[in-house]
């Protein structure tokens, strides 16, 4: 399938592993120009030398901290060097944070923002010009445990925030020709993940959880969320406007 995405301007956020490293191969595979944003410059360049072995018609990379960063200066300092993007892939966020339900608001909101703010505020830069373009792609990583509810509560809470957001924001892009959405992983296993080590080790909770929680008995790969972000930042989903998309190996 064609997805008609060559030379496209790509903007990748939070790119150098996992999942945001499987997007970006996903994305030079399609040959288009990429943009890619995380913390450490030695992964960047890593991640460059694959994705123009793979493909890509250019790669550019910001070495940025999104929570250490004015995450709307960064977006305008983005499209004043870049030009306007076609595609924007917010893989930012993760469970990392507070696992106190009772915490104050510090908190929540730093769960907050790292999973759904920072993402947030980009938009608001990032999104005009695509509107009045007439086209765009937002495509932001959630997570299937915004609709389970189940582990961290600041993180699964945060997402939950996050899929709101992407359905009632998507609603209100729909008829300008730019999509917002959403892909939600399930249990995604790569070197450096939370599961890796334990599949190293043989550690009983790998068969417990797979047993219990993925009827597939199986993890993902970075290659296979990457796959539903492509086709997603393509013309072929032009009917799929804010929608919230799970790519979790039927999670229970």
């Amino acid at each position: 399938m064609d997805l008609g995405l060559r030379e496209k301007n790509v903007l990748i956020v939070g790119a150098s592993k996992g999942i945001g490293r499987g997007i970006v191969n996903g994305f030079a595979a399609e040959q288009c120009r990429i943009v890619a944003i995380a913390r450490s410059e030695a992964l960047l360049k890593e991640v460059k030398e694959e994705a123009i072995q793979n493909g890509a018609a250019s790669f550019s990379y910001e070495v940025v901290d999104i929570m250490e960063e004015d995450t709307t200066a960064l977006a305008q300092s983005l499209l004043d060097k870049y030009g306007v993007f076609d595609i924007v892939v917010h893989n930012v966020g993760g469970s990392l944070v507070s696992r106190n339900h009772l915490g104050g608001a510090e908190d929540w909101n730093y769960a907050l923002k790292f999973n759904a703010l920072a993402a947030i505020d980009m938009n608001s830069v990032l999104i005009p010009p695509m509107i009045e373009r007439g086209s765009g792609r937002v495509i932001h990583i959630s997570s299937i445990s915004a609709v389970m509810l189940r582990g961290n509560p600041l993180y699964a809470s945060a997402k939950a925030f996050l899929n709101a957001y992407v359905t009632t924001v998507g609603r209100q892009l729909a008829p300008t020709g730019v999509l917002m959405c959403s892909v939600m992983p399930g249990a995604v296993a790569f070197e450096g993940s939370y599961w890796d080590k334990f599949i190293q080790e043989g550690h009983p909770r790998v068969e417990d959880f797979l047993r219990h929680h993925q009827a597939a008995n199986r993890f993902g790969t970075p290659e296979e969320i990457a796959n539903a972000v492509v086709f997603m930042a393509s013309d072929k989903s032009s009917f799929m406007q804010a929608t919230n998309i799970p790519v979790d190996g039927a999670n229970m």
